[in-house]
């Protein structure tokens, strides 16, 4: 018993003001220049919205894009917030502004720049994103010290 209170001690959830990072790529777009969600990519960002309604989330972030925006409006609505944009061409800044930026965040992005901005936080990537098919990969990146713990979750199937 003494040994499995040890353990218990020793596991231990993050510290409250740990911070949590959620990445995804924006959910399925029509075509075009600057393409608007289809109805399957609204009901993503829906799910999404409801997977996170426990996130505590104090900022979200997207590109200047149609179809991410789109993907963070459900959330934004349900926490009451304004989606904030993001310059996706220089991550290693943007990844050094939400390390110094307090609070659980969602960043909604692209199928090429998410992963490279999980990398940029110090998180692992996983396998390359499918662009085709692709649009459930949630990542989750907890902050331990300086460094991410990373997990890869499914949402929306």
């Amino acid at each position: 018993m003494i040994a499995f209170a040890t353990l218990a001690a020793c596991a231990s959830p993050p510290e409250p003001d740990a911070q949590t990072i959620y990445l995804v790529r924006h959910a399925e777009k029509a075509s075009g220049q600057d393409p608007h969600l289809t109805i399957v990519g609204r009901a993503r960002a829906e799910i999404l919205a409801a997977e996170l309604a426990d996130a505590n989330l104090s900022a979200i972030y997207s590109t200047d894009t149609n179809r991410t925006r789109e993907t963070a409006a459900p959330t934004a609505n349900a926490y009451g917030l304004t989606v904030l944009p993001y310059d996706a061409s220089n991550l290693d800044t943007f990844a050094n502004m939400l390390r110094a930026t307090p609070g659980n965040i969602l960043v909604v992005g692209h199928s090429n720049t998410t992963p490279e901005l999980v990398k940029a936080l110090g998180g692992k990537p996983g396998a390359p994103i499918v662009e085709a098919t692709e649009y459930d990969r949630l990542y989750v990146l907890t902050a331990n010290g300086r460094r991410y713990r990373t997990e890869l979750r499914s949402y929306g199937n």
